[in-house]
């Protein structure tokens, strides 16, 4: 089983979600986080003043999939997720170690 992370632009979420609701895709977790890569975050102006944000607004998903699909999800995160500016984020694939379900106490892809 993979962990496959992105970060992405906030704007895209709902083009990425249908792109993999599509492809079978059954869940997904997500969470707004800030940070910046080489960028180094970006200038702003507000009222007339320019200023500073060290810090750019993304979205982490987090999608925990079987190690056959990862390679699926990873082309279809990154077709649906691209705008093709400076920006657009980043994938990374885990691999998962265990994976039990809380609720029936399966285990393995049948937790997924």
């Amino acid at each position: 089983m993979k962990l496959v992370m992105a970060i992405i632009k906030p704007f895209k979420l709902d083009e990425v979600r249908d792109a993999l609701s599509a492809i079978g895709v059954q869940g997904l977790t997500v969470t707004e986080v800030k940070g910046y890569g080489r960028q180094k975050g970006q200038s702003e102006i507000y009222r007339g003043a320019e200023y500073a944000v060290h810090f750019v607004p993304k979205l982490k998903l987090e999608i925990a999939v079987d190690s056959e699909q990862a390679a699926q999800v990873t082309e279809t995160l990154r077709d649906a997720a691209s705008t093709g500016q400076i920006g657009d984020g980043k994938l990374f694939v885990l691999d998962i170690e265990q994976t039990m379900r809380i609720r029936t106490g399966e285990t393995g892809a049948e937790a997924l």
